[in-house]
């Protein structure tokens, strides 16, 4: 992997391919890792970046009062740092509401976005009791031990059909998760609520959600859909939340027509 400083912080990214650029984001609790099927196989037309967050992988943790608007301007000033130009944005879960705030705060930037299993932000997408839920458990998570978080996080982001293969990647990336990182994102998407932001969206939108999902429930990427004027959306049946890495084949050839379509 690569890596840079961004405003004092290392940002560690792979970058892949040639072609228009594809930026990925990954979600809460994982890193540049989760996308190693959309690098090796779409960097075949493409620029594929992903990097590690503040506070992930092998980035360097921020100041616990880092939230989504610092991650976004974080992002800014590393696309351009490594010279992208009107890149694609495609986020995951905490990614996707990464890239909706990026586009609140830069929307001159992105050619596109593709939103993968996502929320307005929890405050925007939940109900109240169920944020405050969500984020006290998982401020007490961040204290315990790796293996413990993975068995309490993975049965709710896949369905029971899944791959061990699947599995055992996701508990390898899960289980080096930063305590730092963790309540930073934990905090930075309990407060985001990007509801009014959304009819703003003027760039083709595409919304990717699977069936199945626990986490962010169909009736929160419809209320995405309802609201982005320029979305489309494409369920992806009898999966869960982590839908790139549950379905990449189904995932991977929905990215490419999009971005085929929008060059």
């Amino acid at each position: 992997m690569d890596e840079i400083d961004i405003g004092g912080l290392r940002i560690a990214f792979e970058r892949k391919g040639e072609g228009v650029p594809l930026v990925l984001l990954h979600g809460g609790l994982s890193d540049s890792r989760m996308w190693r099927r959309q690098l090796d196989e779409l960097s075949d037309e493409f620029t594929v970046v992903a990097w590690d967050a503040p506070g992930c992988g092998s980035s360097a943790d921020p100041p616990e009062t880092f939230r989504l608007p610092d991650f976004a301007d974080c992002l800014a000033a590393f696309i351009e740092e490594i010279g992208l130009v009107k890149p694609h944005i495609l986020g995951l879960s905490f990614g996707a509401g990464l890239a909706l705030e990026f586009y609140h705060r830069y929307p001159t930037i992105p050619r596109s976005l593709i939103l993968a299993s996502a929320y307005a932000g929890w405050s925007g997408s939940l109900p109240p009791d169920m944020v405050e839920q969500r984020l006290q458990q998982g401020i007490q998570q961040s204290e315990l031990p790796p293996e413990r978080v993975v068995e309490m996080w993975v049965p709710t982001l896949f369905v029971k059909s899944v791959s061990a293969e699947v599995i055992e990647k996701t508990a390898v990336i899960m289980s080096e998760f930063h305590p730092v990182g963790m309540r930073t994102m934990l905090l930075s998407f309990a407060e985001a609520d990007l509801r009014d932001m959304l009819p703003t969206i003027k760039v083709p939108t595409l919304l990717l959600h699977g069936e199945a999902d626990q986490r962010s429930p169909l009736n929160v990427v419809e209320n995405l859909h309802a609201k982005i004027q320029t979305s489309r959306l494409v369920i992806i049946p009898a999966v869960g939340h982590e839908i790139s890495l549950e379905a990449p084949e189904a995932f991977n050839a929905e990215v490419r027509s999009f971005l085929l379509a929008n060059p």
